[in-house]
């Protein structure tokens, strides 16, 4: 089972190495949400854009995307926006591993009272 492991690890860090990434392709794509959010500010449901929007790559090119991955994208969206500071904090941390570095410890976050 350990060797299983290993060897799996192995691989996803050779993979890494050569800039390849496993998962799936995204559903949303950025001009996906772009359209959607400039869309529902215009006063539109979710439900009323969703058949406008085609999956541009994967299994499911050509089809619509479910209103639930669009409702999914937008809270992706949403926290992004919400985070930003953390967003940029996570690709500086990434960065710095994929570089060898080990990240220092954080500051304590200030509190405005």
């Amino acid at each position: 089972m350990q060797n299983i492991r290993e060897s799996t690890l192995e691989g996803l860090d050779t993979a890494a190495r050569k800039g390849k990434h496993g998962g799936r392709p995204p559903v949303i794509t950025d001009d996906m949400l772009h359209t959607v959010l400039r869309r529902r500010a215009g006063g539109e449901s979710v439900e009323q854009i969703q058949p406008d929007l085609i999956i541009p790559t994967g299994e499911r090119k050509g089809h619509s995307p479910s209103v639930a991955s669009i409702y999914r994208a937008l809270a992706e969206h949403a926290k992004r926006e919400a985070y930003p500071e953390a967003v940029e904090q996570a690709h500086t941390d990434f960065a710095a591993l994929q570089a060898g570095e080990v990240p220092g410890p954080r500051a304590e976050p200030t509190t405005v009272r």
